[in-house]
């Protein structure tokens, strides 16, 4: 007996809408990264860079702070989605 290269009617396959809720969940993936993103850089930027530019480049100290910076808000970041993932209340 062969195969049926049709499927039956009632049987699901992905959809033009499935692949729309896709590509759409996708798009806000990319606008919370992007958001996200921008945010660490202005937070570290304002924290850790001297007002007035006194140089064209970063000095030791700001490059350290912003390393730090960046760390911590990752670290952070990833323990609110992990807590909001798990659905623990926060400690």
């Amino acid at each position: 007996m062969a195969a049926n290269a049709n499927p039956p009617p009632s049987s699901p396959s992905p959809s033009r809408i499935d692949k729309e809720q896709i590509i759409g969940m996708a798009e806000k993936e990319m606008e919370y990264k992007v958001e996200l993103f921008n945010k660490l850089t202005h937070t570290c930027f304002n924290k850790c860079v001297d007002k007035r530019y006194k140089e064209t480049e970063l000095n030791m100290g700001e490059n350290s702070c912003i390393d730090r910076c960046v760390s911590k808000y990752w670290q952070v970041t990833n323990l609110i989605g992990q807590l909001l993932g798990s659905g623990r209340p926060p400690m």
